[in-house]
């Protein structure tokens, strides 16, 4: 016998028809993919987030408000960041 699941990826796509959830969920893909790109960097260069704000004069937390996207940082924290990352900040327009 078959078993149905539902899963998070079937939640998603069946709450994508309703146009007010899938505003906000366009709303925040820029926030998700800069949180995504940031983890994803300072995992390959294998640093942890304690030693990636010391070397961009924060703290420990405000690293993991930026990867768990519950913080609206200012272009000069990211800026620290990428230089800390030893990365170029690039934000675009399209």
């Amino acid at each position: 016998m078959k078993r149905n699941i539902y899963t998070l990826r079937d939640h998603i796509k069946e709450s994508l028809k309703n146009p007010e959830f899938k505003k906000e969920w366009e709303k925040s893909e820029p926030v998700y993919q800069l949180s995504r790109t940031l983890i994803k960097k300072r995992l390959i260069q294998k640093i942890s987030q304690i030693s990636l704000a010391k070397k961009a004069n924060t703290t420990q937390a405000v690293i993991s408000r930026l990867e768990n996207m519950s913080v609206n940082p200012s272009l000069a924290l990211l800026q620290k960041v990428a230089t800390a990352l030893n990365l170029r900040l690039k934000i675009q327009f399209e």
